[in-house]
C-alpha cells in the first residue's frame, strides 16, 4: 500500500511538471531533453526518410511517451526507422508503411532499454526491393520490455519479423495481443515470424512470454515461432492456416500450452515440433492440419549425437498432455526427421491424457526404437485401428460449432480473439483475410 501511494504521489508530481512537445522531424526529436511524464507527438503530415531516436529515462509512475497526432493516419514512409533507448519509454500509435529500411532494423529497443513498451503500432508491407536483403522489422534487446496490440504484416524479404536477442542475463520480455498478418513463403531459411534467441545463445534463459497473439497465414518458412532459448512460455496463441509450426528448436525447459491451431485443410499447415530437454506441451488444440513429419500436429524429432549448438538436440523428458487433435492428417509423429546422422531417439517421453480424433492411423512411428510412456489417452478412430497401450477407443460425437471449431466433450478452447482486442485500437485486421 505504501508503494502504491508513493507511485500515485510521484505520478501527480510528474503530471504537473510534464511537457507535451509537437514535433515535425527526427532532428527535433533528437534535440529534446525528455523528463518523466513528457509526451512527444509526431505532427500529422509527411514523415518520410526519418531516423527517429527516442531516448530518455521515465519512471513506472510517469513514463515518457512517443505517439502520433493521428494514429493510423500519420505514416512513417521511405526509409524511416526508430531506435528506442532508455527506461520506462512508451511508443504508441506509429505506422510504418510504403517504404523499407536501408540498413537498420525498423524498430529497435536497444540493449540499454528496459521496462519499455511498443504498443498500438504497425509495420505493414515495409519491404526492400531485393527480397534477399535481411533486416528485422522489430528487434528486442534489453530486458523487461513489451510489444503489444501491434500489427505486423506482409514481410516478403529475408529476415525474421520479430526477434528477441539474448544476453548473459534473462530478458523477461512480453509479446502479447499482436496481429501477425500474412507472410508469404520466402523459399529459404529466415522467414520466421517470431524468433526467441539464436542457436549460439540457445542454452541461456530468456523467460519471454508470448501470449494471446494471432498468426494469420504466416507461411514464411516451416517455423512461425522459432524458440531458441530456455524457460519461455508460449501460450494461448492462435495459428490460423499457417503453413508453419511452433517449433521448440533449441533450448530447454520451455512450455507451450493453450495454443489453437486451425488449418482448415490448407496445405502444409502444422502444429508443434519438439526438440531438446524438459519441454512441456499441454492443453493445445489442433484442428484440420495437413502437415506430416516435421509439420505434424505434434512432432517429436530424433536428435544428433555429440550435437553442436546449431544441431538438433535429443529430446529428453518431454511431457505431452491434455492436448486435443481433431481430423489432422498426421496427429503424432515419433522420431520425425530420422536419417543416417540424426538417429538418437527421444528419451523418457510422456504422452498422457490426450484426445485424438481421426480416420487415419493416430501415431506414426518414424523411429520404432523410441520408447514412449502412453497413458490415459482417448482415440476416436475407425474400428480395427492399431493403437499403442495407453489409448482407449471412444466415440466423441464431435461436430463444428458456429465458429467453425470442432466441439469435443470436456474441451473448450479459449477463443480469446472474440472477446479481447488484438492488434492496434485504430484498425481491425480480419482473420483469414489476405
Amino acid at each position: 500500500m505504501k508503494r502504491i501511494l508513493l507511485l500515485i504521489c510521484s505520478a501527480i508530481s510528474f503530471a504537473v511538471n510534464a511537457t507535451e512537445y509537437k514535433i515535425h522531424s527526427a532532428v527535433e526529436l533528437q534535440a529534446l531533453k525528455l523528463a518523466p511524464g513528457d509526451k512527444v507527438v509526431l505532427a500529422d503530415g509527411q514523415w518520410k526518410d526519418q531516423r527517429l531516436v527516442f531516448s530518455g529515462k521515465g519512471t513506472e509512475a510517469a513514463p515518457i511517451v512517443l505517439t502520433t497526432e493521428k494514429p493510423g493516419v500519420t505514416k512513417l514512409t521511405g526509409t524511416s526507422t526508430l531506435l528506442v533507448e532508455g527506461t520506462w519509454l512508451v511508443v504508441d500509435g506509429l505506422y510504418f508503411t510504403d517504404g523499407h529500411s536501408e540498413k537498420e532494423d525498423v524498430i529497435v529497443l536497444s540493449a540499454k532499454t528496459s521496462y519499455s513498451r511498443v504498443t498500438n503500432t504497425a509495420i505493414v508491407n515495409y519491404n526492400a526491393p531485393d527480397i534477399k536483403k535481411d533486416y528485422k522489422w522489430l528487434s528486442l534487446y534489453g530486458h523487461h520490455n513489451r510489444v503489444d496490440h501491434c500489427w505486423l504484416e506482409g514481410k516478403s524479404h529475408q529476415g525474421t519479423t520479430l526477434v528477441v536477442w539474448l544476453s548473459d542475463q534473462p530478458n523477461y520480455h512480453r509479446i502479447d495481443h499482436n496481429y501477425f498478418g500474412q507472410r508469404p513463403e520466402l523459399g529459404v531459411n529466415g522467414g520466421e515470424t517470431i524468433r526467441i534467441g539464436t542457436s549460439t545463445w540457445s542454452m541461456h534463459d530468456s523467460y519471454t512470454i508470448v501470449e494471446n497473439n494471432i498468426f494469420n497465414r504466416c507461411d514464411g518458412e516451416i517455423e512461425a515461432i522459432s524458440n531458441k532459448s530456455c524457460r519461455n512460455i508460449l501460450r494461448n496463441n492462435l495459428f490460423y492456416e499457417c503453413s508453419a509450426t511452433l517449433t521448440l528448436r533449441h533450448g530447454n525447459n520451455n512450455e507451450a500450452y493453450g495454443n489453437i491451431f486451425i488449418g482448415n485443410n490448407k496445405p502444409n499447415t502444422g502444429g508443434i515440433r519438439i526438440i531438446g530437454e524438459n519441454q512441456q506441451v499441454h492443453d493445445n488444440f489442433f484442428q484440420e492440419l495437413t502437415g506430416t513429419g516435421l509439420s505434424a500436429a505434434i512432432s517429436i524429432m530424433d536428435g544428433l549425437p555429440n550435437p553442436i549448438l546449431t544441431s538438433h538436440w535429443q529430446v529428453k523428458n518431454a511431457v505431452i498432455s491434455k492436448n486435443t487433435i481433431v481430423h489432422c492428417k498426421e496427429s503424432l509423429s515419433i522420431g520425425a526427421g530420422k536419417n543416417a546422422d540424426r538417429y538418437l531417439p527421444a528419451l523418457n517421453t510422456v504422452f498422457n491424457n490426450n484426445t485424438i480424433i481421426t480416420d487415419r492411423q493416430p501415431v506414426n512411428w518414424v523411429d520404432e526404437s523410441v520408447v514412449m510412456q502412453f497413458s490415459g489417452n482417448i482415440a476416436d478412430v475407425p474400428a480395427g485401428t492399431k493403437l499403442p497401450e495407453g489409448f482407449a477407443v471412444k466415440a466423441t460425437g464431435t461436430a463444428k460449432d458456429k465458429d467453425g471449431i470442432w466441439q469435443v466433450p470436456g474441451v473448450k478452447p479459449d477463443l480469446f480473439w472474440k472477446n479481447t482486442k488484438v492488434g492496434p485500437a485504430w484498425t481491425s485486421p480480419v482473420l483469414g483475410a489476405r
